[in-house]
Parts: C-alpha cells; structure tokens; sequence
C-alpha cells in the first residue's frame, strides 16, 4: 500500500512537472514537487490518525493526571508556578519532539526499505523539494500534537502565552529539527530495529532528563553542569519562558543553538539524500 502511494505520489509529480531531465527545475516546478509531497505526507497522517495523533494525546493526558495532579499536589510550587503549570510547556515539546521524529523516520525508511523512493531519486524533482516534503510532513504532526495537547492541558489548568514569538520559534524549530534528525537515522537505518535504537535510548533518557518534571535550579552545581551538555534542556526551558515566562537558561542562547542545529542537520540530510548511496538498502 505505501509502495503504492509513494508511486501515485511519483507519477503525480512527475505528470505536474514534466521537463527534461537535464534541465534545470524551475521554482515554480519545484514549488509543485513539494507541495504534492507534503500533501501525501499529511494525508497519510491525517489517515492513520488512530496510530499517529491518538496515542501521543492519550498518553500526555496520563502524565498530566500522574504526574500533575496526583503527584503534583505533594511537590507544590516550581519555578514560581504550580507545578502542574511547571510540566505542562516540558511535557508539549516532549509530544512535539517524540511525533516529529517518528513520523519522518517511519515515512522515510518504508519509501527506503519497498525502494519506491528510487522513483523520487531517478525524477528530476529537485532533493530540496523532497528533503522539505518529508520534512513537512513531520512538522505538520507536531505542531498538530502540539496544539491538541495543549488544548487537553486547558483541562488541567490554565495555560497562556507570556512571548509568543518565543514560542511559535521554538516549537517551530524543535519540530523541524527533530524532523530532520528522523530523517537522517532513516537514511542510515538498515532495518525497522535501527529506526528504534535512537528514539529508545537517546531521545527518551534525553528527554526525561531535559528539565521536563523538574527544574534545573534543585540540582547541585555538578548536575546543572552536566544537564546543560543536554540539548533538550535548552528547548524545554525556551519554550517554557514563553508559555511561563521562566527559564533556567539564557533564552536567546537556546533560540539561537536551535537555529545552528536545524541548518546543520539540513546540510547533513540535503547531503545523504544528494549522495543517494545511503538511501538504497
């Protein structure tokens, strides 16, 4: 079935942008490639929407009721707030971060392992159109799972925005950065067991150990030291200050190591893609 979709997808494309393969696309052309790449992208999310969108909710409204309120009520105050407020911003870009990596990751190797994504690499659709596609894709699903866990929260307590810039930056920049880290493990990935090792013992014990459920203010010098080596901490903590208007950290420090991060992890991808020798099993 995806084999099947990837290869409508192709022939979508290639019947809207037809030109020979020597010559250079036009900006039009490429704007058409992406545009039906990100569209196959949300579709297959939107149609999937049990294993894609529901788990994530479900899952972050057991933490809010865990963690929130039955734990919650005996930690008090953190950070100035509630301590429910205090986990909430963590527990958003946790959703974010986990779903924008797992939808490219997934999406990405099973276009790789049935081999339809040759169909993409042989056309004369541009790899920056096909990099941003998938990438897409992944940032629709966390902003998608950012709003709706957000909207659970306003269940459990009362949730605003102190620096919307702050906020629209980083969970815009989270989801594209994740997005392309999911992309270049499913370059690398040989089989559906490597597209786990990172999420299982990166992404979770970075996550858990990002500042989510605490702040770093309890820790002792060592550990705060050592949690600042942690690249979680800066997102948690900036897209905290701008729901809160609290951070743990330098604020524009964290926006700006987002920023080199996302055109770091591009370059790396653009560069897997273009070299193609990793993207055939």
């Amino acid at each position: 079935m995806k084999q099947e979709v990837t290869q409508e997808v192709t022939q979508e494309v290639t019947q809207k942008v037809t030109i020979d393969p020597n010559e250079t696309m036009s900006a039009a052309k490429k704007w058409i490639a992406f545009q039906t790449i990100l569209i196959k992208e949300i579709r297959r999310i939107l149609r999937i929407w049990p294993q894609t969108l529901l788990p994530p909710v479900i899952t972050m409204a057991l933490y809010f009721v865990i963690f929130g309120k039955m734990i919650g009520s005996r930690v008090g105050d953190m950070g100035g707030v509630p301590y429910m407020q205090f986990i909430v911003p963590g527990l958003i870009m946790m959703a974010v971060i986990t779903n924008s990596y797992s939808n490219v990751v997934s999406s990405f190797f099973s276009a790789k392992f049935t081999a339809s994504i040759e169909e993409l690499l042989v056309s004369p659709v541009s790899k920056h159109a096909i990099l941003m596609g998938y990438i897409g894709g992944g940032i629709f699903r966390g902003l998608i799972i950012a709003i709706i866990v957000s909207i659970v929260a306003l269940f459990f307590t009362k949730l605003g925005i102190e620096h919307l810039f702050v906020t629209i930056f980083t969970v815009l920049g989270t989801s594209i950065l994740f997005s392309l880290g999911g992309f270049i493990n499913a370059a690398y990935a040989r089989s559906f067991d490597d597209i786990t090792i990172i999420p299982s013992f990166v992404l979770t014990p970075l996550t858990f150990l990002g500042g989510v459920f605490y702040s770093m203010e309890n820790l002792s010098p060592f550990w705060y030291n050592i949690s600042l080596l942690n690249p979680i901490v800066y997102m948690v903590n900036a897209f905290r200050y701008g729901i809160l208007g609290y951070s743990d950290v330098n604020v524009w420090y964290s926006m700006a190591a987002i920023f080199v991060f996302c055109v770091v992890f591009y370059v790396m991808s653009y560069r897997l893609l273009s070299d193609g020798s990793r993207i055939r099993l």
